[in-house]
C-alpha cells in the first residue's frame, strides 16, 4: 500500500503519520500546504507541499506519487471562520475535494475523506450513517456539498465522519476542550460551558486508526468514527477537572443561548458508531482514557 495524507501538518494528519509510519507494508507520502512539521520527527518521511485547493498541484502530486489510497484530512474547519470567510471555505472545503475526486478517480486511487458531525441540523442524535442531512452552518453546507461529490466519484471512495476531535500534536496552533479546561481551572479561571449540546466526543488518535482501518480494509461507503459515549462539553468538563483534582466550582454551566458566534451549532448529533465497529474493528477509547492519554502526550501533572 502506498498512501498519501493531505494536511500532514494538522491534529489528524500528524496522528496519522505517527501510526501508518510504525507499519511496515506502507510506503507513506505526507503532503501539507505549509513547511513540513514533522521533518524532525521522521526526517526519512517523504514530504510533498500540496495546496489541495490547485487543481494543477493535485494532478501533477497524485500522477507523480501514484498513491494507492490517499486520506484527505485537510480542511478549513474553525466553524466561525467558515461563516465570515464563505469563499475561502468553499475553495478548501468544495473546489479542493472536487480535484481530488478527479484525481483520484483518474488514476484509481482509494480516496478516504473526512466529513463532520455539522452536515446535520442537531435536532435528534447519536446518529446513523443512513440520517438525513441538514446543516445549519456554513461549515457544514460545505462539507455536505464536499460528500455529495465524493459520493459521485467513479471511483473508489469512503467517507468518515466524525465528532468533536480532540488531542494535542507538535506545533499545532489551536487548543481543544482538555487542555482549555486544565490550562483554566490551574489558573484560577472561571469558565463558562455549555450543558445543551450533546456530542460524541472524539480522540484524534481514535481517528486517525479509523482511517487506517478504512484504508486497510479497503472500505467503501459511509462510516461514523467517534466514541460511543454521549457527552455535553459541560460533563466532559467535570471529568476534566476530576482526572486533574481541579476545582469544580469554577465551571459554570451555561446554554448556547449565552454564546454569541457568527455560526449556529447544532444542538445534538453523536453517532451510532456500530458499523465501523462491526466492519472495521474500530474500537474507539473513553473519554477518561482520552484525558489520560493527553496528560501523559503533555507530561504535565
Amino acid at each position: 500500500m502506498r498512501i498519501l495524507i493531505t494536511g500532514s501538518n494538522g491534529l489528524l494528519g500528524q496522528k496519522l503519520v505517527g501510526l501508518l509510519a510504525q507499519q511496515p507494508d506502507i510506503e507513506l507520502i505526507a503532503t501539507s500546504r505549509g513547511p513540513n512539521k514533522l521533518a524532525s520527527s521522521y526526517p526519512s518521511l517523504p514530504f510533498v507541499p500540496l495546496d489541495a485547493s490547485d487543481q494543477r498541484q493535485v494532478q501533477e502530486v497524485i500522477a507523480a506519487q501514484k498513491p494507492t489510497h490517499l486520506i484527505h484530512t485537510a480542511a478549513m474547519t474553525n466553524v466561525d471562520e467558515c461563516e465570515l470567510n464563505q469563499e475561502q471555505c468553499w475553495q478548501h472545503n468544495v473546489t479542493a475535494v472536487k480535484y481530488l475526486v478527479e484525481a483520484c478517480a483518474a488514476h484509481q486511487v482509494h480516496l478516504i475523506h473526512v466529513s463532520t458531525d455539522f452536515i446535520f441540523s442537531g435536532e435528534e442524535g447519536p446518529l446513523t450513517e443512513n440520517a438525513k442531512p441538514g446543516p445549519v452552518n456554513f461549515y457544514g453546507e460545505s462539507k455536505l456539498a464536499a460528500e455529495r461529490l465524493v459520493q459521485a466519484s467513479q471511483g473508489a471512495w469512503a467517507i468518515l465522519r466524525t465528532v468533536l476531535v480532540y488531542g494535542t500534536a507538535h506545533d499545532y496552533g489551536r487548543t481543544n476542550i482538555v487542555l482549555w479546561v486544565r490550562d483554566s481551572l490551574r489558573a484560577g479561571r472561571p469558565i463558562n460551558v455549555v450543558d445543551d449540546q450533546f456530542r460524541t466526543p472524539t480522540l484524534a488518535e481514535d481517528l486517525a486508526q479509523g482511517c487506517w482501518l478504512a484504508a486497510k480494509h479497503n472500505a467503501t461507503g459511509i462510516y461514523h468514527i467517534s466514541s460511543d459515549e454521549m457527552l455535553t462539553p459541560y460533563q466532559m468538563a467535570l471529568q476534566v477537572a476530576d482526572f486533574f483534582g481541579l476545582d469544580t466550582s469554577l465551571i459554570t454551566r451555561v446554554d448556547a443561548s449565552s454564546f454569541s458566534q457568527p455560526a449556529k451549532r447544532p444542538l445534538r448529533t453523536g453517532f451510532i458508531i456500530s458499523k465501523a465497529q462491526r466492519d472495521l474493528g474500530f474500537q474507539p477509547h473513553s473519554f477518561a482514557q482520552g484525558i489520560a492519554l493527553l496528560n501523559q502526550q503533555t507530561m504535565v501533572n
